[in-house]
């Protein structure tokens, strides 16, 4: 049965379309079909953290308009099988967003898995694709902005009725969390309140690799890498355990 996911994030800068983009091409090795979806309007770049910035033509703007098919819109990745994106627009008409749930739903026909990257904040973007998914991943780091915002969108996702809402704590430094006596993954939980699916480390190879427009799981199998993979797991239904940070 194929599933439509959300990620959000309460604020920007949490590192949300790299998590997007690690665990679509984790699940996309795993032998899944998985279409990314760019929910971004107006400042999408998950195109490039794919690689796939230099192929894009169509956007959901287009199918929602009518002026393509879906299948015409997406576009496949060559270097990664199983993995196609569709892109937002640079603009679109809020009087199209009610159309959005159903390109989805027309999405999961052809495919295990729509992840859709989400705008940062409570906006338009989360609420479009809330309505369109069975399940909402709200992403945090562990600064006290960040945790407060993510508790204000969790609670957006389930008074929007998203059937599960769980949580990614994000760029994880535990040295720098106890010098500073900032909270910790335990307070996170407590301040969220949603379901931990995922713990990632802080990882430079993250942000090199996305600026190389090179899936980070080509390059490592540790670290974040390892993470994402994990986050795929659970996603699919097994039971994992959280990686210890160091």
């Amino acid at each position: 049965m194929s599933e439509s996911i959300a990620v959000g994030s309460g604020k920007g800068g949490v590192g949300k379309t790299s998590v997007v983009a690690g665990v679509s091409t984790c699940l996309a090795a795993m032998g899944y079909r998985v279409l990314a979806v760019d929910a971004d309007i107006g400042l999408r770049n998950l195109d490039i953290v794919l690689g796939l910035s230099d192929m894009t033509a169509l956007d959901f703007g287009d199918v929602l308009r009518g002026n393509a098919t879906l299948e015409r819109a997406v576009v496949y990745n060559n270097t990664t099988e199983n993995l196609c994106l569709l892109n937002a627009p640079f603009s679109l008409e809020e009087s199209y967003d009610a159309g959005f749930g159903k390109m989805i739903e027309s999405a999961k026909e052809l495919f295990d898995y729509c992840i859709i990257d989400c705008a940062a904040g409570l906006g338009r973007s989360l609420r479009m694709a809330t309505s369109a998914a069975d399940r909402v991943l709200i992403v945090t780091t562990l600064d006290k902005t960040s945790l407060r915002d993510s508790a204000l969108a969790v609670e957006l996702a389930v008074n929007l009725g998203a059937p599960k809402v769980e949580m990614i704590v994000n760029r994880v430094r535990p040295r720098i969390t106890a010098k500073a006596k900032s909270p910790n993954v335990d307070d996170a939980i407590d301040i969220v309140r949603a379901q931990l699916i995922g713990v990632v480390p802080e990882d430079d190879r993250v942000i090199i690799s996305a600026n190389r427009e090179i899936p980070i799981i080509t390059q490592a199998s540790d670290g974040a890498a390892l993470v994402y993979y994990n986050i795929a797991r659970r996603i699919i239904g097994q039971q994992v355990p959280l990686m210890k940070i160091k």
